[in-house]
Order: structure tokens, then sequence, then C-alpha cells
């Protein structure tokens, strides 16, 4: 059976990982989680790197930083992973969806302004398989409505816009490293930081509500609860496992590239599909390669065709708004055109750090053979 994913290792992992149990520190903050906070404060170029447990973490560090509580509503595409919106829902915010472009499926800024009320705080904008938004655009109606930004670029660690890297153009960004990610250690994230001003704060907040990173610099002689705040720390046993990753980032994602840019090249001609569609100017981190068939029926039906055949090919995101929760705590404004239709279509085809050539072909022949007349 082809995976639809495995985790990615380069081999040498547990030898950083036995560094770190050595070196008897293992807690949140330690000497490899500065090394990657450092790593990503320069290789995208933002005011501060926060490692944290997920993502999932570093998106209910942003509800706090930008005070989103009880009355407010905050803006997000439908198609999205239900952290997106729990991480403000369980502030008090009411979710505000709207939809996405067909060829993306990212947000699409000509539905944002329309769901802008007096009580909009913020825009979360997704960066699905790390494909970038139209962050111009974004950012541009942002500005004029007074609204933070937060980037939730779980899937796009080293994509760029315009050349800028994806997490360093809003407020706030926040990246995964789970196992599904490029970059991994399990369960991990970063909170990307922005705004120079949110830096203390978001430092407080991470450690508890106490200004203990200031305790640890020495700019303080004993620390105390100076904010709200929670245990948003990443073990450095996980820090451990993902700067080893980081390390060979770029040499990962030469491997992915080359097998995202395979299936490109051999189903661009299968006429019963659509391939991801990437705008000129923005790079990918060839984080996921996801078909559209014609229907929801036809999608399912080559699934189990694929599965007959050792594949693992699965959909993806229920559009939040037609759960139960979605329901509950958001509203869909204006016209589901195409969040529904497009996320019914969609299949992600197996994509992972070494998956060889030999994989890509069956999956490539097996999909062939699906639509042979």
């Amino acid at each position: 059976m082809i995976p639809f994913n495995k985790p990615c290792a380069i081999g040498v992992e547990e030898a950083a990982i036995n560094e770190a149990i050595s070196s008897s520190k293992l807690a949140g903050n330690g000497p490899f989680g500065k090394k990657c906070s450092d790593w990503l404060e320069n290789r995208l170029s933002c005011e501060r790197a926060l490692l944290t447990p997920s993502c999932t973490a570093a998106l209910e560090m942003t509800a706090l930083l930008t005070e989103v509580g009880t009355g407010d509503e905050v803006i997000m595409p439908s198609y999205t992973f239900v952290s997106t919106a729990n991480a403000f829902a369980i502030r008090g915010a009411k979710i505000r969806f709207v939809d996405v472009t067909p060829d993306t499926l990212n947000i699409d800024p000509g539905k944002i302004e329309a769901a802008i009320t007096e009580r909009t705080k913020a825009v979360v904008v997704v960066h699905y398989a790390g494909i970038a938004c139209d962050m111009d655009a974004i950012m541009d109606i942002a500005y004029r409505h007074d609204l933070w930004v937060i980037e939730d670029a779980a899937q796009a660690l080293l994509s760029t816009y315009k050349g800028k890297p994806l997490g360093s153009i809003g407020h706030f960004g926040t990246i995964s490293f789970h196992e599904t990610k490029n970059y991994t250690c399990g369960e991990g994230g970063a909170l990307i930081i922005n705004d120079s001003s949110a830096v203390e704060r978001a430092e407080i907040i991470q450690e508890k509500g106490t200004n203990r990173s200031q305790f640890k610099k020495g700019m303080v002689d004993k620390y105390t609860w100076r904010d709200i705040g929670s245990s948003f720390l990443l073990s450095d046993l996980n820090a451990a496992y993902l700067y080893v990753q980081l390390q060979h980032a770029d040499s990962i994602n030469e491997n992915r590239i080359q097998s995202w840019r395979q299936y490109e090249d051999t189903l661009k001609t299968v006429d019963s599909i659509a391939i991801p569609y990437v705008p000129d100017h923005c790079k990918h981190n060839a984080h996921m390669f996801y078909i559209k068939t014609k229907d929801e029926n036809e999608r399912d039906q080559l699934i189990r065709f694929l599965y007959e055949n050792n594949i693992m090919a699965v959909s993806h995101y229920v559009p939040l708004h037609t759960s139960h929760a979605g329901e509950k705590y958001g509203e869909f404004i204006g016209m589901d055109q195409y969040t529904t239709t497009e996320s019914a279509r969609l299949l992600r085809l197996p994509l992972y750090y070494g998956i060889g050539e030999e994989a890509i072909d069956h999956v490539v022949s097996t999909i062939q053979t699906f639509y042979q007349p």
C-alpha cells in the first residue's frame, strides 16, 4: 500500500534527541527551541518566532494578542481546518465565513469587504496547499478597515508571495509542524510575529502569563504573573527533532518539488480532472498535490479504485459552515458559490519526502486507467 503520508525523517533526528536528553534541558524554549526560532526568524525575516505545541496553539495565541472576545467578529474561509475557527470561537467571537476562489481554494478577497461590520476585528487567511492568497488585496482591505490579519500558514513554510515568505506578511502568521506537514516534530507549531509591538506580550502569554522570558534574559530579578496566558511551549525534545528538519529544509523542499512536478507533468494531460493552479507571483512548497474530479460521486469512486490498487488517497475539509459547530458559532456571508462544490471534487494524492518516482508512476497510471474509455 502506498500511504497518503509518511512523517519526514532525515535519519539523524535520534542523535539530536539524545543530545537534548543529555543536556537535561527538556522544557520549552530550551537550546534546540532557540535554534529553531532563530532559523525561522532568519528565514522569514519576521520580528519574532515562538515555538508552540501546535499550530492550533499558535492560532489561539493570536486570538489573545488581538484581544478578540465576545461580540467581535472574525472573517475567514469556510474551507479550512477546524482550528482556524476554534481559536476565535472559544474567545466568544462570531465567525463569518466567506467563499473561496475556485482556482486556488483560497479566500476570495472580493467577498471579504462585504462581510465586514462595525464588530469585525480580524481576517484570517489560509494559504491552502502552500499556495498564497492574494495578500496585496487582503492587506489593503485590512488597512482601510483597521483589521488584524492572521495568516494561517500551517501548510506553507517556504512558500512565498511576490518573494515574501508566507506567514511574514500579515500581523501574525502560524505554522504547523504536525506529522503531515513538510517539516515535522510529530506535534508542534510556531507563532510568527510581524508587529514588533506585540513581541513582549506574546512572550508573556506563551509563558503562562508571566514575564519568565525577561527573567531568563536577566532583565528582571524574578518573574511574576503579568497577563493572561497558558503553557504555549514546545518541549525541547520535539524541537531537537524539528531542528534537524529545518537544517535540511531546502533538500526536503527540493525532493517534494520534484515529486509534485512529476504529478503535474503526467496528470495535466488527463482531460477529466483538474490539477492545482499556481499563480505566477507565487512560489509553493509542494505541500500537497490534489486533483479535482467531475463531482463528489466520481471522486468517491476514484478513491475506492485507488485503494483497490494499493493506493491511499483522501478527500479534505468538509466546509465548516455546514457542520453543527459551524452553524452554532458562525454563519456564511454571501453566496456559497464554490466552497462546497469545489471541496466535494477534491482528492489529495500521496506525497511525502522520499516517495520516489516508481510510487508516483503507479498512482498516475492507476488514475489514467480509471479514466480510460
